[in-house]
């Protein structure tokens, strides 16, 4: 039976309204708008949902469910591979839910300046960081710059190969794939894995010297790696790529840029990351930022896919003005035909790593990465004290840390079901995607774990694996 009246949930639910908007578009029928859908991929049949409930017993519902949730308040968090647990100053929540920002499209006041000025510090903070001055706005995922970074190496060198370090996270992997193209496309380019060091975690060199040639656009590492590995080797690897004519593409954990190099000083051309640390929570690790980061030269700045900011001086001494550049040879300029798309669902956490940037300063990102440098070593000997538990790489290693768990007869998955029970999260089971890593797990300790929290995991993990 058709509706006379609006559903409660669907304004445009009428009968009435949805013939006007159909008029207003050029079409007869609702079907008409899926007819580039196969049939045979379209539902026939009617959805077998549940009841319709009412607005106050759909939210009991849904808060019935979300409370089967066990979160990193609730327990503590020792699991991080690409989405970490990091202090939020409570500054950044503040300022990134002012009226100026919090708004359906990313931060859009009625004038610029603001707006643009706000972006323009995130992007010279993070260039110094870095030591780079050309620094885009962000993208989508740390995955997703490490795609851009990848295709605009080829335009650049008009080549069709990518070497990637194999001690890459798995998703991330995945998503550099996905932006080099399926074999059938015309502009498909080639990944090409680089084995690591099974003793110390370091890339191959030896590998990497038979993988690289004539047809390799750029290599991509990280440093510290997704095994938490400390890249020592990035000068050769640079030089080895130069050599080839390739460009060198470096992936890092900005928090860690307190108390190691930039990638730019061994030789990087092109800086990739993610800025989730700088002051933003985990959000079930979606649409949390990446950025693209290179010396200010035409050779690179011409092939961004991203959005520019700008300073210059007014007429107005002592004023100065914030605009968008090179903004022609995006998506937003030419839609289709710009460099790559990228979108602007994370340009609000460009204001809160601002922010975070801005209250760390130089001191405070020596002080938080010295913390935990000095907080996962003491975790990792504490855990490597266990009888039947070694730390991997137990040298050289930031943030995370790959624990084995070979000589306790139990499988990772046993060992954090266990601890689960005690309200512990463990670390990322690697023994699926690293299976020459044996029943090994990845563990992450930060700033935010505490001499007793670590020690409470320890507890737990020797209580959890005993025999």
């Amino acid at each position: 039976m058709s509706r006379t009246t609006a559903h409660p949930y669907m304004a445009n639910s009428v009968p009435a309204v949805q013939t006007e908007m159909l008029e207003a578009i050029g079409v007869t029928d609702i079907a008409e708008l899926f007819e580039q859908i196969p049939i045979d991929h379209r539902t026939t049949r009617p959805l077998d949902l549940p009841p319709a409930l009412s607005e106050g017993e759909l939210r009991r519902h849904l808060l019935s469910t979300l409370a089967k949730n066990r979160t990193c308040e609730q327990n503590l968090n020792f699991l991080g591979a690409g989405l970490w647990q990091h202090h939020v100053p409570a500054a950044c929540d503040e300022v990134v839910r002012r009226n100026e920002w919090l708004t359906s499209v990313f931060g859009e006041p009625s004038s610029d300046h603001g707006r643009n000025q706000a972006w323009f510090e995130f992007c010279s903070q993070l260039g110094e960081l870095l030591k780079l001055d050309l620094v885009g706005l962000p993208v989508r995922s740390w995955g997703s710059a490490a795609g851009h970074a990848v295709r605009m190496a080829a335009r650049i060198t008009q080549r069709t190969e990518v070497a990637v370090v194999r001690a890459i996270d798995p998703e991330r992997l995945s998503v550099i794939r996905n932006y080099c193209e399926p074999v059938e496309m015309e502009s498909h380019i080639a990944v090409r894995l680089i084995d690591y060091d099974p003793a110390t975690g370091l890339m191959n060199l030896d590998n990497l010297r038979a993988v690289v040639g004539e047809q390799t656009a750029a290599v991509y590492f990280e440093t510290p790696s997704f095994l938490g590995v400390i890249e020592q080797q990035g000068a050769e690897i640079a030089a080895i790529a130069r050599a080839a004519g390739a460009e060198t593409i470096v992936g890092v954990d900005p928090i860690s840029l307190g108390v190691l190099s930039s990638p730019v000083d061994f030789g990087a051309d092109i800086v990739v990351g993610t800025v989730q640390p700088l002051g933003i929570h985990m959000h079930t690790g979606g649409g949390v930022g990446g950025f693209i980061a290179s010396r200010d030269d035409d050779r690179y700045a011409h092939q961004y896919p991203t959005l520019f900011i700008s300073i210059a001086e007014t007429i107005k001494a002592g004023e100065y003005g914030f605009g968008l550049s090179l903004f022609e040879q995006s998506s937003y300029g030419l839609r289709d035909k710009g460099n790559d798309w990228t979108g602007h669902s994370i340009y609000m956490w460009a204001i809160a790593a601002t922010t975070y940037m801005a209250m760390m300063g130089p001191q405070g990102f020596e002080d938080v990465g010295g913390l935990i440098l000095q907080r996962a070593h003491y975790a990792a000997q504490l855990l490597s004290d266990i009888d039947g538990v070694r730390v991997t790489f137990p040298s050289g290693f930031f943030k995370e840390f790959v624990v084995n768990f070979d000589g306790t007869d139990k499988s990772v998955d046993e060992i954090n079901d266990a601890l689960r029970d005690l309200q512990i999260f463990g670390g990322k089971d690697l023994s699926q995607d690293f299976p020459e890593l044996g029943a090994s797990a990845l563990y992450c300790v930060t700033e935010v774990h505490t001499q007793a929290d670590i020690e409470r995991l320890v507890g737990a993990v020797r209580k959890v694996t005993a025999k």
